[in-house]
């Protein structure tokens, strides 16, 4: 399991940018960055800057993932035939915890994470407990039996901030979701722009 070693809060107001579209982010009351230099000047990124920070949004919108994890995706993205960028996207979003947060089960995606590897989540009637574990279309991920009436997924479910994308058909009173397809990254439901193009520029140095 990666380790999360920043605040999500901080991500947000480190990028300036409402990443996951919270109303509790910092960023609704403070555009700076946080520390004693958040709010100075900010000078024009270079084209190296653009695609560091493309980079840091992107990943850090799928709960901070590790930075080996992320290079791993790419490389994998980037074999074959087919568009990077969405290769990449599709690699992100099949990830289970991406999926469970999807479905509306969670809040948040790092809440996702916990909540997979606590061992409530089930993969084709499978416990599954690892959050990166890659589902295929046709998979069908449920929340156990002992774990549907948790305060964290009725408050989740009734969470008006965000809608569950069409890629992801759910049932949430029997609290089980199907991941219908693979993804075009227009399909995505992010609360910002993401450019994964900028992110491919970045490794493909």
């Amino acid at each position: 399991m990666s380790k999360r070693h920043s605040a999500k809060y901080k991500l947000d107001r480190r990028l300036g940018e409402n990443i996951w579209g919270r109303p509790k982010s910092p960023v609704n009351r403070r555009e700076y960055g946080p520390g004693q230099h958040g709010q100075r000047r900010k000078g024009k990124l270079s084209d190296f800057g653009q695609q560091l920070r493309a980079k840091q949004k992107l990943k850090g919108h799928y709960g901070d993932i590790s930075e080996k994890q992320f290079r791993r995706l790419y490389e994998e993205a980037n074999r074959g035939k087919g568009e990077t960028t969405e290769k990449l996207i599709g690699l992100l979003e099949s990830r289970l915890d991406a999926i469970v947060y999807r479905a509306k089960f969670v809040p948040t995606i790092f809440a996702a994470r916990q909540f997979i590897n606590h061992g409530h989540v089930k993969v084709n009637g499978r416990r599954v407990n690892i959050s990166s574990y890659r589902c295929k279309p046709g998979d069908v991920v449920e929340i156990r039996e002992k774990s549907k009436q948790l305060a964290l997924v009725l408050e989740a479910v009734q969470l008006a901030e965000r809608d569950v994308p069409e890629y992801v058909d759910v049932d949430h009173n029997k609290m089980v979701a199907k991941y219908v397809r693979v993804q075009a990254l227009a399909d995505v439901p992010y609360a910002v722009q993401m450019e994964p193009n900028l992110v491919v520029e970045y490794y493909s140095r």
